[in-house]
């Protein structure tokens, strides 16, 4: 009975420790702008990078300008359809994608704010994409197989179309604040150039204090990376958020010590031993 009552507190124990919230102090507090959902798509990378941005402008013009995501998706699908069927169906194309990918649309294809694009059909505020990209990857595999033995000119189209009915035309002009914009002329008056930003990274397998390809399947656009050693990639984070810079973070949120649920990331004390 006492061996029973002592397995009874131990364990009351456990579940009270393991319901104490994680405590976090604030160290340094960059502007941002708010969270927003992704809904039902695998859009993580767009709405991280339009956030990154977002704060961006704020520290260089001052402004808080909530950015179009699906802007950004809809010419990026163009691209990896284009990447896909180009590759005779032997390359990835899904959902994901990476910080850089956002970087190279707005080189591309400017900028656009949600309120001239946001995405959704009119009445609706929440995003899901399962339907369109179910039509989409049948579309490509069936270009990329090429069943016709000559690929027909209107793949491009097609496929534009159906970005078009899921997530509206991509506006070619838009007035904002009073004022008429092209997607260009927008990108002008945030005072953001794609080309003042690198990604680094930090992987073993690779040379240090070097660029090289990322070889996981989101990287789908063959983006290069300055690869660091852990410490200097982790100096170059604080330094860069010392000096008022936010930054933007790429992971892979299929590990077991990632809880969306909770807002938590960790590594555990054992595993961060053994490196």
């Amino acid at each position: 009975m006492r061996k029973l009552a002592t397995l009874v507190v131990l364990f009351a124990t456990l579940s009270l420790q393991a319901q104490d919230p994680y405590e976090f102090t604030t160290v340094i507090d960059l502007e941002a702008t708010p969270i927003i959902s992704q809904g039902r798509t695998g859009t993580c990378w767009s709405f991280s990078a339009s956030s990154f941005i977002e704060s961006e402008i704020i520290r260089k013009t001052g402004k808080t300008i909530d950015l179009s995501e699906m802007y950004t998706v809809r010419q990026t699908y163009m691209d990896k359809a284009e990447n896909y069927v180009m590759r005779q169906g032997l390359a990835n194309f899904s959902e994901g994608g990476l910080a850089h990918d956002v970087l190279n649309s707005i080189k591309a294809n400017g900028l656009v704010p949600n309120e001239a694009y946001s995405g959704l059909d009119e009445g609706n505020n929440y995003h899901n994409h399962a339907e369109m990209v179910a039509v989409l990857e049948s579309m490509v595999k069936t270009y990329a197989d090429n069943p016709g033995k000559k690929l027909s000119k209107k793949w491009r189209p097609a496929v534009s179309a159906v970005l078009d009915v899921y997530l509206g035309e991509a506006p070619e002009t838009f007035t904002y604040e009073g004022k008429t914009y092209t997607p260009q002329s927008f990108l002008e008056m945030t005072k953001i150039n794609p080309d003042d930003y690198v990604s680094i990274t930090s992987f073993n397998h690779a040379d240090f204090y070097s660029s090289f390809i990322l070889n996981i399947p989101d990287n789908f656009s063959n983006g290069s990376f300055y690869n660091l050693p852990l410490d200097d990639f982790i100096k170059t984070l604080d330094n860069s958020l010392a000096n008022g810079y936010s930054v933007e973070f790429d992971c892979d949120v299929s590990e077991p010590t990632f809880s969306a649920k909770h807002g938590l990331a960790i590594i555990p004390e054992d595993d961060q031993n053994n490196k």
